[in-house]
């Protein structure tokens, strides 16, 4: 049975709190792993999490900012400690690959996985598999930083009205699907494009044309949201979002289901970010992250 969901490992903006490990967020989609900004503590959140490096299939950095990346060199030999048995692509921005190195070699480990480097430098789609495309967008950040969209290919729902009224019936429906007609029925006489899923991953960032790109029309939307509205200067100094500004960009993007993560130490109440946000008019449904939390990815309509 596939599973999608997003495993959320760590919710917390700069310095880890009691209650908030550092960013870390796996998104299980079918039999794949992607694992998004490991900061520090990571590999523990993974153990709490029952995520295994089996687990991983790629890792996905979006800046060189510690709180988002300096758990790297733990789940990087843990891969290798554990000799996982296929590939993992990790991808970053290709302006702070000296740090990726410094982060993959911190310390001597016997390298028995190797991992395949596929740094971004530009917009654009990152890989294409049977279950999805991976693309990215550049972000507003005081250092370069890429988000990330999973768009899964449309398909094809049959509708058993129209195949009764075509006559279309037992190894026919497998024909048609396979050959695009038969006896004159096209397959768009009797199916439907489904649509197929999508998933963002938007961090540290200002207001930007890429958040917009990367959130349109998206089922999950991870998002962070720093700074409550109050204190949207502060947001706006540090490259970051409030609470309101990310719902109302899910809001415009037909986002189904928002969920807000990389809180500020400064806050202790979640509940004011749900507030604010739907205040902000958001009216899919919602998610304030907590560590350890699992979110599925919404039903296909």
């Amino acid at each position: 049975m596939s599973v999608r969901e997003l495993v959320i490992l760590g919710t917390a903006s700069q310095v880890p709190t009691r209650h908030r490990n550092h960013n870390g967020y796996l998104l299980r989609w079918d039999g794949e792993g992607i694992l998004f900004d490991p900061g520090e503590g990571t590999q523990r959140q993974m153990l709490r999490a029952g995520v295994a490096a089996h687990d991983l299939n790629r890792i996905c950095v979006t800046h060189f900012h510690g709180d988002h990346s300096l758990g790297l060199a733990g789940v990087i030999q843990r891969i290798n400690l554990d000799r996982v048995p296929h590939p993992v692509t990790a991808h970053y921005p290709e302006s702070g690959r000296r740090f990726f190195d410094r982060l993959r070699y911190a310390t001597a480990y016997r390298e028995t996985v190797g991992i395949t480097e596929s740094p971004v430098s530009e917009d654009g789609v990152l890989a294409t598999t049977p279950a999805y495309t991976l693309e990215t967008h550049q972000l507003s950040h005081p250092v370069e930083s890429y988000g990330y969209r999973l768009t899964e290919p449309d398909g094809r729902r049959m509708l058993p009205d129209r195949l009764a009224a075509h006559g279309i019936k037992g190894p026919d429906v497998g024909r048609i699907q396979r050959e695009g007609t038969v006896d004159g029925v096209s397959l768009d006489d009797v199916s439907e494009v489904r649509r197929g899923q999508r998933f963002a991953f938007i961090m540290d960032t200002r207001l930007c044309a890429g958040v917009q790109v990367l959130a349109e029309g998206c089922d999950l939307l991870a998002i962070e949201s720093t700074f409550l509205d109050e204190d949207e200067q502060l947001a706006v100094d540090h490259g970051h979002l409030t609470a309101g500004q990310a719902a109302r960009v899910a809001q415009e993007a037909g986002v189904r289901h928002l969920v807000l993560t990389h809180f500020s130490q400064r806050y202790t109440e979640p509940e004011e970010f749900e507030r604010q946000a739907r205040a902000a008019g958001f009216e899919g449904e919602l998610t304030v992250a907590h560590d350890l939390l699992r979110v599925p990815v919404p039903k296909r309509r």
